[in-house]
């Protein structure tokens, strides 16, 4: 899983170093990079696993061909979707578009969210964790744990 936030800074060059962490786990996936992509919902990107932007490419070609929104969802997410590999110190380049997207300069945060990530400028992910975590409070009664083995809430 990808898990806590990591920041990291930009070289010179437009590389950042992934945390190791993230790394490992893409590894153990089989995988020598990520798949990113401008977010819909905030200032950041959106980082997924080659498996995991399949799925969504087959969840998208589950739509209607002829339907506008077929259109949208793909145009959006697959068009707009960057593989980035690690090179042998384990960085990446960012594309001048993702980090315009993100507004991000000088450091990105690596942020995980279990089976994805996102890669944010610091600060904006500061003021959005603080919104996120109040509106998280007034949800908490949304969260239940289920029992996998007979099947009941607790």
């Amino acid at each position: 899983m990808f898990l806590s936030n990591y920041e990291n800074k930009i070289d010179k060059k437009g590389r950042v170093s992934v945390p190791s962490t993230f790394r490992s786990h893409l590894n153990s996936l089989g995988y020598n990079g990520f798949i990113s992509y401008p977010s819909f919902n905030h200032l950041a990107l959106e980082a997924c696993s080659q498996d995991r932007i399949e799925k969504l490419s087959n969840t998208i070609d589950t739509l209607n061909p002829f339907e506008e929104k077929r259109d949208f969802f793909a145009t959006s997410v697959l068009s707009e979707s960057e593989n980035l590999q690690f090179d042998t110190e384990g960085r990446i380049s960012i594309s001048e578009k993702l980090l315009a997207h993100a507004k991000i300069k000088n450091v990105a945060l690596f942020v995980g969210l279990g089976k994805t990530f996102q890669i944010w400028e610091p600060k904006n992910f500061e003021k959005f964790k603080l919104f996120a975590r109040k509106k998280a409070f007034q949800n908490r009664s949304n969260l239940k744990w289920e029992n996998k083995q007979k099947g009941e809430l607790s």
